[in-house]
């Protein structure tokens, strides 16, 4: 029997991959930029010192230093995705590399501007913000002088800034051990196929239909936790123990505020996430006994909560018919966002197709002087891959809405709202999904659960992953002993609060909190929490409101990093400091599980 191959990247046709000529024409295009910007790097040495001079040669610091970013940003920007087309290519993988060195040189040279901007005097500096000439800039020189009581004097900043790569050593640590020295062993498929058990298929076996198979694949990939949990335990600790040493050296509360200081968000919107969510449990209780029910179980394990309860679903959607699906979901925000969504879904943004060597999974990425471009493998019978095409398509039309209305030094936004705008495009698609399997019961059963569990991964879960943050920080910070039965326990009375008594909580399950590489990156994990309540609120207001609601979301993702997130969603029509949003977002939830059981018992 013939198997089928993974093609090479020259078979795909071209029409089916990203057209980076928006970038450069060809590599020797790259070459004569990289070597000019290479050129100008010396020229960081003229402004040093001087930023006190006069108000032109503050300005013009401030304007060669984003013209070399945005210049080394369009250098990153091809030579990444040129060697994600294949991994292998050594010329490719050398000109990212390169392209890394030359944005590592940029940041070393113009380390001092921040400080010495920090350093003016009063009546300089306010003269400086307050001059018309420099008033595309305030908001970028605000958010630098924030950091002003939290910046240590000169000495003391170039000490710190070399104990960063020391500083790494628990995360580098975990990541070692965690993606190339952990091994899980050989599992057997319903047909008696050996597959080895990796991250990668950790997943694919717990929707397995066969239970015996989710519970052998469960226990054996926890058991090389279980081999390994002292030390992980350790590189965690210690991971919490260097974020109090930054937290305390730059004169901050505690490790939360620092981490939550640049997006200008307080510790009550995160307290406020995790008093809103707990309180309001009912609806996945309700969601997790239903489903025990519908298996058919007499209790309800973890291994159990991934697999479909509609699992014969036989789906095949092309690529350009997923298009043409996804522009439809989104045109309740009209002409102009579906017409460029199409254009660029079919006319170069996307590398569709895997090949071999491409990276795998999928990814939104560009910069200020290209589209941004999408990164795919997509499947034709797999509905997760139009999901991940529309999710990838909204981050990228919020990067085409901020590249279109903003200056350079506010184009990017931050990761508090990138996440809303795919989110958004998610919840749109299943309403339109639902709507257009509205004659296939089985089919809409099938979105109504696998929505159900998107939602309750990104907001319940990663509200209780947030908390586990608060108290193992608050541990450390109280100079108590953060041991692995401390963690363990105080694990498990976060996983009986937030699933109650509907699910059989294994042992096994106490180590979880042991495989978050997020952890590792401290209090990040509740801005998808945040994000999906967000993406909700505005969605409905959307479907709800018409024509106000869509011109408040457009507006949104045109304002890139111009204001700070809260504030961004704030004039999107939602506010995160209040607990609505949030409520909202599990109301919605709960709609969704009464949809699934009514529609479930009419099959």
């Amino acid at each position: 029997m013939a198997s089928k191959r993974i093609p090479a990247r020259e078979d795909i046709p071209d029409n089916h991959k990203w057209d980076l000529r928006t970038l450069f024409k060809n590599d020797q295009e790259w070459e004569t930029l990289f070597g000019n910007v290479e050129q100008k790097l010396e020229a960081y040495a003229n402004f040093k010192g001087h930023l006190k001079d006069s108000l032109a040669a503050f300005k013009d610091a401030i304007e060669f230093h984003l013209s070399i970013t945005r210049e080394a940003e369009k250098l990153y920007t091809y030579a990444h995705l040129k060697s994600d087309q294949d991994k292998s290519n050594q010329f490719y993988l050398g000109m990212h590399q390169r392209a890394i060195n030359l944005a590592t040189r940029a940041s070393e040279l113009s380390s001092f501007l921040a400080p010495e901007i920090q350093s003016l005097p009063d009546d300089v500096a306010s003269a400086y913000f307050e001059d018309d000439a420099i008033g595309e800039y305030r908001f970028y020189l605000h958010k630098i002088m924030r950091y002003k009581p939290h910046t240590r004097n000169e000495s003391e900043e170039q000490i710190l800034a070399m104990t960063h790569e020391v500083a790494s050593a628990a995360s580098q640590v975990f990541s070692q051990l965690d993606n190339v020295d952990l091994h899980f062993g050989i599992l057997e498929d319903e047909s008696g196929k050996e597959i080895e058990l990796s991250h990668g298929n950790f997943t694919t076996f717990l929707i397995n239909p066969h239970r015996e198979i989710r519970r052998k694949a469960f226990c054996q990939y926890y058991q090389a936790y279980e081999n390994h949990k002292h030390t992980i335990a350790a590189t965690l600790t210690h991971s919490i123990k260097k974020d109090l040493f930054y937290a305390r050296v730059r004169h901050f509360e505690n490790c939360r505020a620092l981490s939550l200081f640049a997006d200008d968000v307080s510790q009550a919107v995160y307290d406020n996430l995790i008093e809103t969510v707990k309180k309001n449990l009912a609806p996945l209780f309700k969601y997790l006994d239903f489903r025990k029910q519908a298996l058919g179980h007499k209790e309800l394990h973890v291994y159990d909560t991934y697999v479909p309860i509609i699992s014969d679903i036989d789906f095949q959607m092309s690529y350009e018919k997923a298009v043409d699906v996804c522009v439809s979901a989104m045109a309740p925000l009209g002409n102009e966002y579906t017409g460029t969504l199409k254009n660029g879904l079919l006319g170069g943004w996307v590398d569709r197709y895997e090949s071999r060597g491409k990276r795998s999974g999928a990814y939104s990425s560009g910069c200020y002087d290209s589209p941004a471009y999408i990164l795919l493998n997509y499947e034709d019978k797999n509905i997760n891959s139009l999901y991940t095409l529309i999710h990838e398509a909204g981050h990228s039309m919020h990067s085409y809405y901020s590249n279109q209305n903003q200056p350079y030094v506010y184009h990017d936004y931050t990761i508090f709202v990138a996440e809303v705008a795919s989110t958004f495009n998610e919840d749109l698609l299943s309403r339109y999904l639902l709507e257009y399997y509205k004659d296939d019961p089985k089919m809409k059963v099938y979105i109504l659960n696998r929505e159900i569990d998107n939602i309750r991964a990104t907001l319940f879960r990663q509200t209780m992953f947030a908390e586990f943050e608060k108290i193992t920080h608050n541990i450390v910070e109280a100079n108590q002993p953060l041991t692995l039965d401390v963690i363990k326990d105080r694990y498990r009375q976060l996983l009986e609060t937030y699933f109650g008594d509907t699910i059989r909580i294994d042992d096994e399950l106490e180590l979880e909190c042991l495989r978050i590489p997020h952890f590792y990156y401290a209090f990040y994990v509740y801005k998808y929490a945040t994000g999906v309540s967000a993406a909700i609120a505005l969605a409905d207001k959307v479907i709800r409101n018409g024509q106000a609601a869509r011109v408040a979301y457009l507006n949104f993702l045109k304002l890139g990093g111009s204001k700070f997130p809260l504030n961004e969603l704030v004039d999107a029509g939602v506010d995160m400091r209040t607990a609505e949003p949030i409520q909202k977002a599990i109301a919605h939830f709960g709609d969704l599980v009464d949809q699934l059981i009514s529609e479930y018992q009419s099959l």
